[in-house]
């Protein structure tokens, strides 16, 4: 696939095998995380359960060259958005939209310092075969996952309740046979979903249990099978991993342990530093925007 090539959207998993994704690059901007009462309420109580830290954007982009480069050994198209924006999370194009079936939704961010970021992905949204836009709420890429037969839509700082509904109502009205359902929190200051609950490979997923509550996990538990992360891990967010395909998953090269129970059920890992990425909470599958999964 060319640059300029239509694209017609495709996912319904969050595991089948990665044909295309964009991606961007690291830019220059930076937030003075030592003066946090200078900072908008969301990004305090996020700071109070993730690590924020400044970046230096040149090695982050080399980190980003690394992943680029496996996957376009494994045949992934990888299309680079403009560098319009230079936010602080501009290499974080997982939140401007997300894939259902064969629809390419484009999210509704709740923040506004983050506008310039959607507006750069406008180029790549016109070469999209089948488009849809959300009337209501907030919500975005990082808490939206597909399981089957549903929808997973995390309630965090940057997803509303309207948010969700706007997207069960709008699939109903595409005549989708998908299930919308709500993902809680234990606690405030969520950044994303995919930070703390993240399906790697059908049903295998990994989850930090003291972000949700009781009944969540044991949702979660009927469903999927379940691989425990540590507060450590978690805040290091090694949850954040990247699937190829069914049996190959994209992890952080400090996330051995991961490793290990990714291996006891049959799915190999890739590892690569993405330890400057993830300065700011996110690491690769926050990086990638997945477009198209045979």
């Amino acid at each position: 696939m060319t640059d300029l090539e239509r694209i017609s959207p495709s996912a319904s998993s969050e595991c089948g095998l990665l044909r295309s994704v964009a991606m961007r690059y690291a830019g220059s901007g930076s937030v003075d995380f030592s003066a946090p009462e200078e900072l908008d309420e969301i990004l305090r109580r996020q700071m109070e359960s993730s690590r924020w830290e400044v970046f230096d954007p040149s090695l982050v982009r080399q980190q980003q060259d690394d992943l680029i480069d496996l996957m376009r050994d494994r045949g992934v198209d990888v299309i680079m958005l403009g560098a319009e924006a230079d936010s602080v999370s501009q290499h974080y194009p997982r939140d401007l939209g997300f894939v259902v079936d064969d629809t390419f939704f484009v999210a509704r961010l709740n923040s506004r310092s983050r506008a310039p970021e959607a507006a750069g992905l406008l180029p790549l949204v016109d070469r999209m075969s089948n488009v849809d836009y959300l009337s209501s709420g907030t919500i975005e890429g990082g808490d939206v996952m597909l399981a089957e037969g549903v929808v997973l839509v995390g309630l965090s700082e940057e997803t509303s309740p309207e948010g969700v509904a706007g997207l069960e109502r709008r699939l109903r009205e595409l005549e989708s046979e998908r299930r919308v359902e709500s993902v809680t929190f234990s606690r405030g200051g969520v950044v994303h979903l995919d930070t703390l609950f993240n399906v790697v490979s059908d049903p295998v997923a990994l989850i930090h249990l003291d972000a949700f509550p009781a009944h969540q996990v044991s949702s979660f538990a009927r469903r999927f099978d379940l691989i425990p992360v540590s507060a450590d891990e978690a805040r290091e967010v090694e949850v954040n991993a990247l699937s190829l395909s069914p049996g190959e998953v994209v992890l952080d090269a400090r996330s051995e342990r991961i490793a290990v129970e990714l291996e006891l059920r049959g799915i190999r890992s890739l590892m690569i530093d993405f330890s400057e990425v993830r300065r700011v909470p996110g690491s690769f599958r926050c990086s990638t925007l997945p477009l198209v999964r045979a």
